[in-house]
């Protein structure tokens, strides 16, 4: 076994030790139903430490070795459930002793995340022991499922289909997964480019768009693997891209730009705890849901709701996975348009909001400093510390424009002086973000 197949090993595990259980019938005995399902029960909970129910097993020989498990549930809080699972592995291969599952299909199955994690480190990450069968080199020739949900940590529940073709070592030869029922389509298809590369041709289809390009793995540290991919955004609606993954969009517009993939870890599973992305994207025109940043402006951060027609937004955004959900930071933003411009930076986590901004009115106002705040669905507008004191200043000497003159010119007074937002070594302290 290659380094690169290690992170297959322990589906090869699962899989080749439930048709052992079938095949071992055909040498020694022919199992009922009831028998195959607690032999199927007991595999499982000696090789993960977690308790499986079995609905239902039926197996048939013809025209090859077919394995069906129905209703099949772990004993957690938030059970995995598995609605129907079948495995058809080729008869002539078993009959050379040898293991080759042909397909395996799998019809409905719910995966919350918090269940899925209590087998991080659980089971064994070999291969089955075989005893005097052997693995074909090409052991599962191809995955389909259909129905297949992941709750994620807010409880937000997500349907997908899908099928991977594997060649040798467990490397796809193709894949596709798709967003079950979403209109325009969110797909992800890979082909793989040559025998003797890692690499794939990589295309993603969502909000009406393209993301695509090309991913390569490579091994490193002589254990773990490293992903890496250059992607494109084409065109995509953002409010279609985010609706189709439960969210909503703070933003209107089509995305176009480039996009930089990178993890490390020694299986995807780990790939998916520290990925990091970095996008530089342009979206023209572009509307600012929740907020009017003119108004804003002018009633010194007092006004609250709107929405901002924007000529043009470009940035960066940084996203990096962790246990608490994913960070968003967006970096050198600006955005311009017949009434103002604005400049600043952001970042989000489940929801909440910390940023700043400072924009300019066409009509002479400059760099009038304002704290972005709250949640995506209600986010809030406001200048803080000596920016507001600045502001009452202004107010006083000059009513209207004169409000946000103080107030920039109080922001410059409160970072001359420091304040109690800002530590020894000028660093400004960043408060949580939100989403």
């Amino acid at each position: 076994m290659t380094r690169p197949a290690r992170w297959m090993a322990g589906i090869a595990a699962a899989l080749l030790a439930l048709v052992l259980v079938a095949a071992a019938g055909l040498a020694w005995w022919l199992p009922s139903d009831a028998q195959l399902a607690a032999r199927v029960a007991t595999e499982f909970e000696q090789r993960t430490g977690v308790a499986l129910r079995v609905g239902a097993a039926h197996w048939t020989l013809r025209p090859g070795l077919s394995l069906e498990l129905r209703d099949l549930t772990t004993m957690q809080k938030e059970p995995i459930i598995v609605y129907r699972l079948v495995l058809h592995a080729s008869l002539r291969e078993l009959l050379a002793r040898r293991i080759r599952i042909d397909d395996v299909e799998v019809e409905g199955a719910v995966f919350p995340r918090a269940s899925a994690r209590e087998f991080r480190g659980r089971g064994d990450a070999t291969p089955a022991p075989l005893g005097p069968f052997t693995a074909h080199p090409v052991p599962v020739a191809q995955v389909r499922f259909q129905d297949v949900t992941w709750i994620d940590r807010r409880g937000i529940a997500l349907a997908y289909d899908g099928k991977v073709e594997f060649d040798a070592g467990w490397m796809p030869h193709h894949a596709e997964v798709a967003r079950r029922g979403v209109t325009p389509p969110a797909r992800l298809r890979l082909t793989r480019e040559g025998d003797e590369v890692l690499k794939w041709q990589t295309d993603i289809e969502v909000g009406g768009g393209t993301w695509s390009g090309t991913s390569t793995v490579e091994t490193v540290n002589d254990q773990k693997l490293r992903l890496h991919a250059d992607l494109a955004p084409r065109n995509v609606d953002i409010v279609q891209l985010t609706a189709a993954f439960g969210r909503q969009a703070a933003v209107v517009g089509r995305i176009n730009g480039k996009t930089e993939v990178t993890a490390e870890g020694a299986n995807p599973a780990e790939w998916m705890r520290v990925l990091h992305t970095r996008t530089r994207f342009t979206v023209r025109p572009a509307t600012l849901r929740r907020f009017d940043l003119a108004k804003a402006v002018r009633t010194a951060g007092i006004s609250r709701g709107g929405q901002t027609p924007l000529d043009e937004i470009t940035g960066t955004l940084d996203t990096q996975a962790t246990d608490d959900g994913t960070v968003l930071r967006y970096s050198n933003l600006k955005a311009t348009s017949g009434v103002l411009t604005a400049s600043g930076s952001a970042t989000m986590l489940n929801r909440k909001i910390d940023g700043e901004l400072a924009v300019d009115i066409v009509d002479g106002v400059v760099g009038v400093p304002l704290k972005v705040s709250g949640t995506l669905d209600a986010p809030e507008l406001s200048l803080t510390g000596g920016a507001l004191t600045g502001a009452a200043i202004g107010s006083a000497v000059l009513p209207g424009v004169g409000t946000a003159i103080g107030a920039r010119i109080g922001q410059r007074m409160e970072k001359l002086f420091g304040s109690d937002d800002t530590p020894k070594g000028g660093a400004t302290k960043k408060k949580p973000a939100t989403r």
